[in-house]
């Protein structure tokens, strides 16, 4: 896709969203079965279903997916989708690349045993390393555009209040 087949893409779309705010918001989630036999998840997304279980450091084994790595899958993810439209809409000269999303965790803090410790991923990063001609000054303003513009690096930037209820069927 280039510049202005993304332009052509998104136009009629920016153009609604002006005339009707409401028509661009819109609510995502994710659903997941529990297994308490075996202290996992399964999540069901678009492909296939995921299996989410505790980290290794946290008594699980690595048949199960960490929720901590999913979340930095999420951002790579994100953060890679966005950084290729900002390519796009910018016309950079950039023909490969690469994305990786880390954080570092203390599981001290996420099983109790250090009630002073973070529970969480602390000090979360996003490195890309592409292949291009692009000058200091495009890929400052290409990486400024991707954190801006970045749906999962918002959020987790944000710190926003996340609600957790339990209920009964």
């Amino acid at each position: 896709m280039d510049s202005q087949q993304l332009r052509d893409l998104q136009a009629p779309l920016k153009q609604k969203y002006r005339e009707q705010p409401e028509a661009a918001r819109a609510t995502l989630s994710a659903k997941g079965e529990l297994d308490l036999e075996n202290v996992s998840c399964r999540l069901q997304g678009r492909g296939e279903t995921v299996a989410a279980g505790l980290h290794p450091l946290a008594g699980g084994d690595e048949k199960w997916a960490c929720s901590g790595e999913m979340l930095l899958e999420a951002l790579a993810a994100c953060a890679g989708v966005t950084l290729c439209a900002v390519v796009t809409a910018m016309d950079l000269p950039v023909t490969a690349g690469t994305v990786v999303a880390s954080g570092d965790i203390d599981f001290t803090g996420t099983l109790g045993v250090d009630r002073t410790a973070p529970v969480g991923l602390t000090d979360v990063r996003v490195h890309f390393e592409l292949e291009t001609t692009a000058d200091d000054a495009q890929l400052a303003k290409l990486a400024q555009l991707t954190e801006r513009y970045c749906v999962v690096a918002q959020t987790i930037s944000a710190g926003g209040a996340i609600g957790v209820a339990v209920t009964k069927t």
